[in-house]
């Protein structure tokens, strides 16, 4: 019989993206001291609207919390994402990106919204992304302290010049990430010896210009964002986006779209070069390759630094363990 767990983390395995928050979430709470043990549902299936999907995903994500409550009886649960936290057996805290009331409008939340509200009312301690994730939330939620999930900072990424990539984008969802609108921009803004790599999708048969990467290992992502002189995105909206911050990590320039949502790298991103912040994302893209600012890997390093593995874990080891094995509900607000 294994001995009592601190904290059991609930993930629902809906997004490559969600998966890897759930782990570096359950690594930096052992980093912390406490016995941490994590339970996923597993692969989820593909429903046809949102309302049904959150339903069957929470619905999964209940049931192995249960199991999991069961098996290590934990002092606290963390639930990861709003969605693992619908129809918890038991209040935690929760982990999100973003609220359904913000990301799942009109008929598409019909039912998660109001459930919602009461959750984000009765949970212990909210844990948003960012101090936008919860702007759409009630007046009355819980008390919230922000927690990104943490990204590897690079102290001396690789000089543009010594790139040989021109541009990468990730796409792995096509559509949410408009990769339609990312090649017409690279067809219109390329010259003839100019590549664009494209991640994350299989079977993608790439005009010219373009060449695919396939799936690839969060490792590998990072060596070619290594090689990459620009990201390329233009997300329908963002919630947080993993992907884009982690390319500024790599020293990489970010150009994309403006875009609904969190989006914590469109700030840094504008910030450090707001020319390629643009709808018209082929000018962008040339100023990006042509006319990059000598000051932008500096400009950026100091603005990442509250997403490194330093900063989240200190505030995990400091504030958030205390906070959730304590019991209190002192009113801290994001």
């Amino acid at each position: 019989m294994p001995g009592r767990a601190d904290v059991l983390v609930v993930s629902i395995d809906s997004t490559g993206g969600w998966r890897t928050a759930a782990e570096e979430l359950v690594a930096g709470l052992r980093r912390a001291g406490a016995a941490a043990e994590l339970i996923r549902t597993g692969p989820v299936p593909r429903v046809r609207t949102f309302a049904l999907t959150d339903y069957t995903q929470a619905r999964l994500a209940r049931r192995v919390a249960q199991r999991g409550i069961e098996e290590h009886d934990p002092r606290a649960v963390i639930y990861c994402s709003i969605t693992a936290a619908l129809l918890w057996p038991r209040p935690g805290a929760i982990f999100l990106d973003a609220t359904a009331a913000e990301n799942r409008p009109g008929r598409h939340g019909v039912w998660q919204r109001p459930v919602e509200r009461r959750r984000l009312a009765e949970a212990p301690l909210l844990l948003p992304w960012s101090a936008d994730s919860l702007r759409a939330a009630p007046q009355n939620h819980a008390s919230a302290i922000i927690l990104s999930p943490p990204i590897e900072l690079e102290a001396e990424p690789p000089s543009l010049q010594a790139r040989d990539i021109a541009a990468l984008t990730y796409a792995g969802d096509p559509v949410k990430r408009r990769l339609d609108h990312i090649l017409s921009a690279w067809e219109q803004a390329r010259r003839p010896d100019e590549t664009l790599l494209v991640c994350g999708l299989e079977g993608f048969q790439p005009p010219p210009g373009v060449r695919s990467a396939g799936r690839v290992a969060h490792d590998e992502f990072r060596a070619l964002l290594r090689r990459a002189r620009a990201f390329l995105a233009a997300p329908r909206r963002e919630d947080h986006g993993i992907a884009p911050l982690e390319a500024l990590a790599c020293g990489c320039q970010l150009v994309t779209a403006p875009a609904p949502g969190a989006y914590p790298a469109l700030r840094i991103a504008r910030e450090a070069d707001p020319r390629l912040v643009s709808a018209d994302l082929p000018a962008a893209i040339r100023l990006a390759l042509d006319e990059p600012l000598e000051e932008y890997a500096s400009q950026v390093a100091r603005r990442l630094a509250p997403f490194g593995y330093e900063a989240v874990d200190r505030q995990l080891a400091d504030v958030i363990l205390p906070r959730l094995l304590s019991g209190t509900r002192a009113a801290i607000r994001a």
